[in-house]
């Protein structure tokens, strides 16, 4: 696989807000801790703590979710190496898309798995453990429900609500048909396992489990327990949402647009089926759309007996991420990286380390096929990320006819309205208006005449210019991003090894578009 980078201000595809994080744009370095690079992981070592408890619950943790599944020699020796002081993870986390989503997905686990190798290589009395952590506790499932292959859109059909991991596959299944052939790891995962986290879990651990990747579900009664103190602040002080409103003045006074916003209360109430927003009113805490409702002594006593129930919101999820695992960086999306600046005073608050905010890896693939399309337009990797009006513009203006500029026109016309104006200054002056407008007309004129050039010209290369716009449409679905669009699966079912090639393609620390050409 050939590998080409384009930097990534260059791809028009980011917000100005994360290309000032990637280009450590200084105003912005308050908001953060260390900077994404391999150098700085020495320092965020020392700076991180685990205790030795949170450790041991978090390997129980991961002993009882583990039973069952076939265990890769690299998986297990991860799986023993957490409960030794000396290990760190790199942590990604990701909704529980159905057959994985968008191609995205692989790329950031690709970028833990990778981040680990290096990191181990550089700083080798260390272990680091790359973890998918899974949004098990979501409850958007219209983010999760669909994928696209091939240019069709699979939908998921569920009449379940609540934190998805606990929705149930059953519904599932009759997507497996639909797919143009089988594809074994899905087969196993929706068929074999109940419900959506336990079948998440199967599939990622088959694609990835060589490579040492630990999977965590954090809906777990233990873990919350660990998470309590900071859940109980959150319901009696509702520190975040102070802390965080600051954060966000802050970050607009500098130009930003913020990407979360807090809650006085920033949990949901979780039980089979519901997730619903805990909101305080009266004195009294309800739980919405639902008849529950608790004093303050009730909630606590709730939060005692069942951390369990309590689901964290964007606002708190990475605190809780940061108390249960030993982790150094988190590696996540542009719109990740942003909401991830906003809770630093949380963070300090809470006294816990702020993890390095390392951007997961950005792709552009290319098959085969493609390739040959390309090959006769002889555009730069630069030039694939132009719009299809530009691409074409620049086809006609290289391959067209040079008549179809009509800038000397333009200058021609010029020069006799100049002198047509320098006669009336002579003869009488109050004709200049007049011929200021008459010159206004004959220059639409020209543009018009100019137009229907164009387009007899366009007429010509019709053929080039569709083909044009096919290509581009092939790699820049509805003219975004491959890497939302796309699901692996696209290239996966002509090329098995297509996940292990990504691998040794993919550079963890190099933040630029990674262009991967197959052959």
């Amino acid at each position: 696989m050939q590998v080409n980078k384009v930097a990534l201000k260059d791809t028009q595809s980011f917000s100005q807000f994360f290309i000032d994080y990637l280009s450590n744009k200084q105003e912005l370095a308050p908001f953060y801790g260390l900077r994404p690079e391999i150098d700085a992981f020495g320092e965020q070592i020392d700076r991180k703590s685990f205790s030795n408890l949170n450790r041991k619950v978090l390997c129980e943790v991961l002993e009882d979710q583990y039973e069952g599944y076939e265990v890769a020699p690299t998986l297990a020796g991860n799986l023993t190496d957490l409960a030794l002081p000396n290990t760190y993870t790199v942590t990604t986390g990701h909704q529980l898309n159905i057959f994985t989503g968008p191609l995205y997905f692989i790329y950031k686990i690709a970028t833990v798995v990778n981040a680990c190798r290096e990191l181990k290589v550089k700083y080798p009395d260390s272990n680091f453990v790359p973890v998918y952590w899974m949004a098990s506790e979501d409850h958007d499932f219209d983010e999760i429900s669909y994928f696209h292959l091939f240019g069709k859109k699979y939908q998921w059909e569920c009449p379940g609500q609540g934190g998805v991991g606990r929705l149930s596959t059953e519904s599932l299944t009759g997507l497996l048909e639909e797919l143009p052939e089988k594809v074994a790891l899905f087969e196993q995962a929706y068929r074999d396992h109940g419900n959506l986290a336990d079948a998440v879990r199967c599939y990622v651990n088959d694609l990835f489990g060589e490579e040492g990747l630990v999977v965590l579900d954090a809906d777990d009664e233990r873990l919350k327990k660990l998470f309590s103190p900071m859940i109980k602040d959150d319901l009696l002080h509702h520190s975040a949402n102070t802390l965080v409103e600051q954060t966000n003045d802050e970050l607009a006074q500098l130009g930003y647009k913020t990407q979360i916003f807090p809650r006085e209360i920033n949990f949901f109430y979780l039980d089979d089926g519901v997730r619903e927003r805990v909101v305080k009113e009266g004195g009294q805490y309800l739980v919405n759309n639902t008849e529950l409702s608790f004093s303050e002594t009730e909630i606590l006593a709730l939060l005692d007996s069942n951390p369990e129930k309590f689901s964290p919101n964007v606002v708190m999820r990475p605190l809780y991420q940061e108390v249960i695992l030993p982790n150094l960086a988190y590696v996540g999306g542009p719109a990740e990286v942003i909401y991830w600046l906003q809770l630093g005073k949380v963070f300090e608050k809470h006294e816990v380390t702020f993890p390095i905010l390392l951007p997961r890896n950005f792709a552009l693939y290319i098959n085969g096929a493609s390739q040959k399309k390309l090959a006769k337009f002889g555009w730069s990797d630069e030039q694939l990320f132009q719009s299809i009006d530009e691409l074409q513009a620049q086809y006609v203006t290289t391959y067209g006819s040079d008549e179809v500029t009509l800038n000397g026109e333009y200058k021609d016309l010029e020069a006799v309205f100049e002198q047509l104006i320098e006669k009336a200054e002579v003869i009488d002056g109050s004709l200049k208006g007049f011929i200021s407008a008459e010159h206004t007309k004959a220059v639409k004129s020209i543009d018009n005449i100019g137009k229907r050039l164009k387009k007899s010209e366009e007429r010509k290369h019709e053929t080039e210019l569709n083909q044009i716009a096919s290509v581009k449409e092939k790699l820049f679905p509805r003219g975004g991003l491959q890497e939302r669009h796309d699901n692996f699966l696209n290239f996966y079912i002509n090329n098995p090894n297509f996940v292990k090639e990504l691998l040794v393609a993919l550079d963890p620390f190099d933040l630029q578009m990674h262009v991967l050409k197959e052959g």
